[in-house]
């Protein structure tokens, strides 16, 4: 196929710029030169790159553009002019905000890749990672060639803006014909996602969280909804049953926005929900629908992912067969069941997940609590160190108030001390749940010690980290990952002879 990078010349990229609502002047004595790539970090500058300067909370990219012109690089985003050496002169694209550019110019740069795929973008506190596998999976089963980009496919949920475009032009390039992908509410404060177009747009919930980034919960929702602004799809899935999820909707109608189709989702429109450990079902749309992964959340979860389908102009009962293709739709990290001869032996379960907010956790432990019925419910979590530390109490409150047992730990410390963390924690439990709570800072020693406390009807939970395989000590990092971790330690114990 004929690469349509290869004609990007530095006017052709301003007036892509201004046609984004970016005002841009080109400074340099410099020839019209065509650009192959963008990239904002200066290690991976090649030949015919655009070298877009960042400022960022520890370096300027200015500081850098000297080295990427050495580089090679084809020209320059910067937000002022950059004195480069006069034998290495380069096309300058000044604009006031290199990082509300970036988007746009990368997008054009790569030819526009998100508009040559299916693309969806979801967003919101809980669930983004379910959604978009389960909708991969789905999309597959459905014929389309599907990537994903989120927490388990990356570094970061939503990658800045130049790596963003370069990976859906490859995508495009290997034969994808659709992408699904996580927007993290810092991708949309940090403009990681502008210039991308998306089939439909989707948001899950808001709940406590990032406000270490955003300051306050009104900011952090202002971010979410930038979403749903009519400038990056045409179509929203919203969950309604959300009251944030309300305030979008109703601000999409109340502004007339012709440009943005929102379709409102809410439990209102199933029945016959039926959930347990492993699977939960439901009908919808005159449709049955089964979907193999358990946890009462993801009956919400789910229900996104159907109206998606439908809003893609799948048939009902066609979007509902894809859902049910795995007998087992296992999400790494994400109400994952850990099966164990020991755990079976003694009579217990063990489940794995993300939940790492206060609302995550209530929706997690509410659900584990339906489960398992009669016996106790046994919780393992901390919180992470160097964020949102108002968040602490609350999540400590959640786990003492909904677990008979409550095992509070490390999640990732960081630079601070995970006593203290835990400290913090404990300020939220009330004097009449204390008993419930057990503090016990190494992790190892705090799953072993839930897994010894669990008996015959019982459920572990351990949350906070899911699928990540590698704890953050501050001053050195070690592998660590839950699910292994709790295999191994089940291993070690002795079972009924």
């Amino acid at each position: 196929m004929t690469d349509p990078r290869t004609s990007v010349t530095a006017s052709v990229l301003a007036e892509a710029l201004r046609e984004a609502g970016v005002s841009v002047a080109i400074v340099d004595d410099a020839p019209d030169v065509a650009a192959s790539g963008a990239t904002h970090d200066s290690r991976t500058v090649g030949a015919g790159d655009v070298f877009v300067c960042l400022r960022g909370e520890s370096f300027d990219g200015h500081a850098f553009a000297e080295q990427a012109v050495a580089a090679d690089a084809a020209m320059l985003l910067v937000d002022h002019q950059i004195a480069v050496p006069a034998d290495r002169t380069v096309p300058q694209l000044v604009v006031a905000d290199t990082r509300a550019a970036a988007g746009p110019l990368a997008a054009a740069v790569y030819g526009r890749p998100g508009a040559r795929l299916t693309t969806v973008g979801v967003t919101g506190t809980n669930g983004k990672t379910t959604i978009t596998e389960m909708l991969g999976a789905a999309l597959s089963a459905l014929g389309e060639h599907v990537e994903r980009i989120g927490t388990l496919h990356g570094s970061r949920t939503t990658p800045e803006a130049t790596e963003l475009q370069a990976r859906l032009a490859r995508f495009v390039d290997d034969g994808a014909t659709a992408a699904v992908m996580e927007v993290s509410s810092h991708a949309l404060e940090l403009h990681r996602v502008d210039g991308t177009t998306f089939d439909v747009v989707a948001f899950t919930n808001l709940g406590h969280d990032h406000l270490d980034l955003h300051g306050t919960q009104e900011v952090y929702f202002r971010a979410k909804s930038r979403l749903f602004d009519g400038s990056f799809g045409a179509i929203a899935v919203v969950n309604v049953d959300d009251v944030h999820g309300r305030l979008i909707a109703d601000e999409a109608v109340a502004r007339g926005d012709a440009s943005l189709e929102v379709h409102r989702v809410s439990r209102d429109a199933l029945t016959d929900v039926v959930v347990s450990a492993g699977e939960h079902r439901y009908r919808w749309r005159d449709v049955d629908v089964r979907v193999g992964i358990g946890g009462d959340f993801n009956v919400d979860n789910s229900h996104i992912v159907l109206e998606i389908l439908a809003a893609l102009g799948y048939a009902p009962a066609s979007a509902a067969a894809a859902l049910a293709t795995k007998p087992t739709l296992g999400i790494p990290g994400r109400f994952e069941t850990i099966d164990h001869e020991v755990a079976s032996q003694l009579g217990f379960g063990v489940v794995v997940d993300y939940a790492h907010t206060p609302d995550g956790l209530e929706q997690l432990f509410t659900t584990a609590r339906n489960i398992v019925g009669e016996g106790r419910l046994v919780g393992v979590y901390g919180c992470g160190g160097d964020r949102d530390r108002d968040k602490r109490p609350t999540m400590g409150r959640v786990g003492a108030e909904r677990c008979d047992v409550a095992v509070f730990t490390s999640d990732n410390p960081r630079s601070e001390d995970p006593a203290s963390i835990i400290d913090d924690m404990l300020a939220g439990v009330a004097e009449e749940y204390r008993r419930r709570v057990h503090p016990v800072v190494d992790r190892r020693e705090a799953i072993d010690q839930a897994l010894r406390t669990a008996r015959s009807g019982d459920l572990v939970v351990i949350a906070g980290r899911g699928h990540e395989p590698v704890q953050d000590l501050g001053d050195h990092r070690i592998e660590f990952d839950d699910r292994v971790v709790a295999r191994h330690l089940l291993s070690l114990m002795e079972t009924p002879s």
